[in-house]
């Protein structure tokens, strides 16, 4: 079973939808029981840093969410929810993130916000496990003001250009991130969904 960690900013349903179109079980929950036992996790998310972690909070589902991830269970973070995986957004200033990996979220600078739309992603070979039959420069649908800077560049699995190369998808072992919503993604974003339920 997936557990899709309801917080109370994403499009729950359609990422429900999209994983179970390719054959996944799936539990929308707020439950800390429900996160340890589950054998993945996604973390969906649109909005606010600070409020996404006063809400995770509010529910007390920080530990839940963290025991999972150092239990070794795949986990992938969508939109938000990559950026909730690093130390600090320059949105939220004092706030804490996740810190399950070092970096930093930053604004755009000088460019129109928010980047929306299709966009292209260039895949990292040395680190590209989520992007398995996926070709590089394929397009995926973005909808974002803000991008994770990770301190580790071994973890980037895929950048894109917008006004700059930044990075759009991080992979390290179990823990697995991606800016782009895949539930939008058409067939693509589908691929990377059953890429994510085989691990």
């Amino acid at each position: 079973m997936i557990a899709i960690v309801d917080y109370g900013m994403g499009n729950l349903r359609s990422v429900q939808k999209a994983l179970e179109s390719v054959g996944a079980k799936t539990k929308i929950t707020q439950s800390q029981d429900d996160i340890l036992k589950a054998e993945k996790i996604v973390l969906p998310g649109v909005g606010a840093f600070a409020v996404a972690i006063k809400k995770l909070e509010s529910l007390n589902l920080i530990n839940p969410l963290k025991k999972a991830v150092n239990s070794n269970k795949p986990f992938l973070g969508i939109c938000l929810g990559l950026q909730l995986l690093f130390t600090e957004s320059q949105e939220a200033r004092g706030i804490n993130g996740l810190d399950i990996f070092k970096g930093t979220v930053k604004k755009f600078k000088r460019l129109k916000v928010p980047h929306i739309g299709w966009n292209q992603i260039k895949i990292n070979p040395d680190n590209s496990k989520l992007f398995k039959g996926i070709d590089d420069r394929a397009n995926m649908y973005f909808c974002h003001s803000f991008y994770v800077e990770p301190k580790d560049k071994n973890i980037i699995a895929a950048t894109t250009d917008y006004g700059m190369d930044f990075v759009s998808a991080v992979s390290q072992g179990n823990i697995f991130g991606v800016q782009f919503h895949p539930e939008k993604s058409q067939k693509v974003g589908l691929k990377i969904l059953e890429n994510f339920k085989k691990e």
